[in-house]
């Protein structure tokens, strides 16, 4: 979602309080007085994706937990995937981006997060084929490479050993593979050493 749909949907929430029965011009409800449930879905629909994108699953929950009867929701989340405020295919693709480009997560790890989102299936793999195997092998290097540090003594076998099985550690709890883990660990290590031999 651009810098500009979401300027415009957080006005159009701002719009919705003000114009809702029973509200003042804060959109804090009155006292004693219900407002129209359809209504007060549609602004928590708007909030939340002024806060941030979301997919149709996390809104349906959001509004599940809130109370709403299904028949009311269903409705209504189709009404905003008609109007494009609701996208799987576009939240999918930014989510794996985001995700992939900051927290360095692996592929599984990605598609476990859609997976909690909502998102399966040929949404979900065609958001993550824009990851290949060796963008994930070069994010799991860089993530090793910002941990070693000139102290860690690897010409000790024990600890050496111990270094490893901490940054395998790393990895594995970002998704990766024990697999790739243990070879761009090993592998970075060996950069890593030649590299300050030579600087010696």
């Amino acid at each position: 979602m651009s810098t500009e749909e979401e300027a415009l949907i957080r006005g159009i929430a701002a719009e919705e309080k003000t114009n809702v029965p029973g509200t003042n011009r804060s959109g804090r409800w009155k006292q004693r007085e219900e407002p129209d449930p359809y209504r007060r879905a549609k602004i928590l629909v708007y909030n939340q994706l002024a806060y941030s994108a979301k997919s149709r699953a996390q809104l349906q929950k959001k509004l599940a937990d809130k109370g709403f009867e299904e028949s009311l929701i269903e409705p209504l989340l189709d009404k905003f995937e008609a109007a494009h405020l609701i996208d799987d295919a576009e939240y999918a693709h930014s989510f794996v981006e985001q995700r992939g480009k900051h927290k360095k997560l692996s592929l599984t790890a990605l598609r476990r997060e859609l997976k909690e989102r909502g998102i399966t299936g040929e949404l979900a793999e065609d958001a993550l084929a824009a990851r290949t195997d060796e963008d994930e092998r070069q994010d799991a290097a860089e993530l090793v490479r910002k941990k070693l540090r000139p102290s860690m003594n690897f010409s000790d076998r024990t600890e050496k050993e111990k270094i490893m099985r901490r940054l395998v550690g790393m990895l594995a709890r970002r998704g990766y593979s024990s697999s790739v883990a243990f070879s761009v660990v090993k592998e970075e290590i060996e950069r890593y050493r030649s590299e300050q031999e030579e600087d010696c």
